[in-house]
């Protein structure tokens, strides 16, 4: 399970949302092995006034938050980080200098889903990947 937000500029990121969600569930399921129906995404349409960014950036820049419970090891991290980076380059032409990625992770306990505390869930896919 990995709940993911998206932030950019509304003028970029409106047009091409649904890709930009194919594509990282796409990357997720890939470097995380979940399975392809555990999609959660929101997007946050960013206004000129209301998203600030480094200078060396540009109107492309991007941030990806994902939050996932505990588990994911450090090359499967590395794994959706790459896989990413050459994603957005490719598909949407936005550079890996314009791309920001961030995982957070939460241990089961801390997480409330389907009326339960996350440590008493039954997942039907293993996070210790």
């Amino acid at each position: 399970m990995a709940q993911v937000k998206i932030y950019g500029l509304q003028e970029h990121l409106a047009p091409i949302k649904t890709q930009i969600s194919d594509c990282v569930h796409s990357c997720i399921v890939t470097a995380f092995q979940v399975p392809a129906n555990k999609r959660f995404h929101r997007f946050f349409e960013m206004t000129k006034d209301n998203f600030h960014y480094p200078a060396d950036r540009t109107e492309r820049y991007t941030i990806i938050e994902i939050s996932l419970f505990k588990g994911r090891s450090v090359q499967a991290k590395k794994y959706l980080y790459q896989l990413l980076f050459t994603r957005f380059e490719k598909d949407f032409s936005i550079s890996p200098l314009d791309l920001e990625i961030t995982l957070s992770e939460t241990s089961p306990c801390n997480w409330g889903i389907r009326g339960k505390p996350g440590d008493e869930l039954t997942l039907d896919y293993s996070i210790a990947v």
